[in-house]
């Protein structure tokens, strides 16, 4: 998930080019609900939103998410950029996970070591 300020803006840019957020909707099969939360920042920005204004609407996923670039994309790497961002989201999210089970795994050391100690004074 993201959750930067300027790529709501730049969705919000995206809403105005199609009309409003319900045209927006309708072009990449989302509710506009969706659409109206992320806008309202009552929502992250997800890669899977991303992921649609990128393949089914030809923005730049580097336009959508950096800010810089052109921001259609008319070459065939492109959907190439978006699954290897989706892939590295992955791992993110898998990193994330190894780091709370080792977080538990830690505190659950640290409590018996504590236990050991009040048993042994």
């Amino acid at each position: 998930m993201l959750s930067d300020e300027g790529i709501v803006k730049r969705i919000k840019i995206i809403v105005k080019e199609h009309g409003g957020q319900l045209a927006l909707a309708n072009a990449i099969n989302v509710d506009q609900g969706f659409i109206s939360k992320v806008i309202n920042k009552k929502q992250e920005v997800s890669y899977y939103l991303i992921r649609k204004l990128c393949l089914q609407l030809r923005y730049s996923p580097e336009w959508l998410i950096l800010g810089t670039g052109d921001k259609n994309i008319n070459k065939p790497e492109s959907a190439k950029l978006i699954t290897e961002i989706q892939m590295m989201r992955t791992e993110v999210d898998i990193l994330h996970a190894r780091m709370r089970a080792f977080e538990l795994e830690i505190k659950e050391l640290k409590g018996s070591r504590d236990e050991e100690r009040k048993a042994a004074g």
